[in-house]
């Protein structure tokens, strides 16, 4: 092959090439995004995904809803809480965490010091329009699920806001296309995430 020719390697376009620094923690409301995005976010970035429950669901053996119903919520924030500090120790990944997880003092403090929480902003319209078909959500087993899934907003939205950095979800937004917004906000702190073909 001369110089001139191209192979379809040549031809492809170039993906961008990143260095993550730290471990990105994404935070917010059942419902966001954290877990499909967060998947997404690490093929592109080329790293490990790790999503807390699922951690949780495989050390007990049993599913959330069952551990809530089992051992009672204190139980399961205790074992969260636990699960986070180890997932931070390994290797710079992403992780999705459950919707109570960032409302802990103990949680938020050792995000921010192993890590960087991004906040995956939603409005209750687009997470009730996702969730309400769910019954895998323990804490919206009520009499009134939208009722109580706002209650939970109002609470929860202004400990969300502590995050180091957010992104708005839209419901127009494929998870492809939140995946290159968080991206984007992870550059705006070059301790964080780099470029490295730039």
């Amino acid at each position: 092959m001369n110089e001139f020719e191209q192979t379809p390697a040549d031809l492809a376009p170039k993906l961008p090439r990143y260095h993550l620094k730290k471990s990105v923690v994404l935070v917010g409301m059942m419902g966001a995004g954290k877990t499909a995005v967060g998947r997404a976010l690490a093929v592109k970035l080329g790293v490990p995904f790790l999503d807390s429950d699922h951690e949780i669901e495989t050390a007990a053996n049993l599913t959330v809803p069952e551990i809530f119903e089992r051992d009672g919520e204190p139980f399961f924030r205790k074992r969260e809480a636990e699960v986070i500090a180890r997932l931070l120790d390994e290797e710079p990944g992403i992780l999705s965490t459950g919707g109570g997880a960032f409302l802990a003092p103990a949680n938020r403090d050792i995000i921010s010091a192993k890590g960087v929480s991004v906040w995956l902003e939603a409005d209750i319209d687009l997470i009730w329009n996702r969730v309400r078909h769910r019954n895998s959500r323990p804490l919206l087993r009520t009499s009134n699920p939208r009722k109580t899934l706002e209650e939970l907003f109002h609470v929860r939205v202004p400990i969300y806001k502590l995050a180091n950095l957010s992104t708005t979800s839209k419901p127009n937004l494929s998870i492809d296309k939140m995946a290159n917004r968080v991206i984007e906000t992870l550059l705006s702190r070059p301790d964080v995430l780099e470029r490295t073909d730039a």
